[in-house]
Parts: C-alpha cells; sequence; structure tokens
C-alpha cells in the first residue's frame, strides 16, 4: 500500500507534509475559500429553499411589502 508523505490540513485543505504538520500555519484567505468550498451545498440549499417560500403567497406578499418599503423609502428622500 502507498504511503503519501502528505495529508490535508482540516482547516484549510492545503497539502502539508506529515512532519510539518503541528507547525502548519494556515493562510487566512485559503482557509476562508476552502470553508466557503465545504459550505456551498448549504448556501445552494438556503436558496433553494428561499425560491420555494417566495412562490408562496406569502413570499408574494412579503415580496410586494419589500418592493413598495423601498419604493416608499426611495419617493420620501429630498431632490438635491
Amino acid at each position: 500500500m502507498f504511503w503519501s508523505n502528505f495529508i490535508p490540513c482540516a482547516t484549510c485543505g492545503e497539502a502539508i507534509q506529515r512532519e510539518q504538520a503541528g507547525s502548519h500555519v494556515c493562510d487566512p484567505e485559503r482557509r476562508v475559500e476552502f470553508q466557503m468550498a465545504a459550505a456551498q451545498h448549504r448556501i445552494d440549499a438556503v436558496d433553494s429553499e428561499l425560491e420555494k417560500y417566495l412562490a408562496t403567497n406569502a413570499g408574494r406578499f412579503e415580496a410586494w411589502l419589500a418592493a413598495r418599503d423601498v419604493r416608499d423609502a426611495r419617493g420620501s428622500r429630498p431632490s438635491a
């Protein structure tokens, strides 16, 4: 069986040498990208659930109400 000298960091996904695993410091940008990729299925689920909700009567009403509130807020600004 083949054993690699590298293992993935559980926090950022970077391939690091086994001997250096204890001294590895994650790059903050890489860590965020790794976590976003891991959470992508949950993000997609939120989008899907929102679409389903907005297709209901309650969702359509809330969308209309939000649009009305934005329209009213824009109309109440003093003109320059």
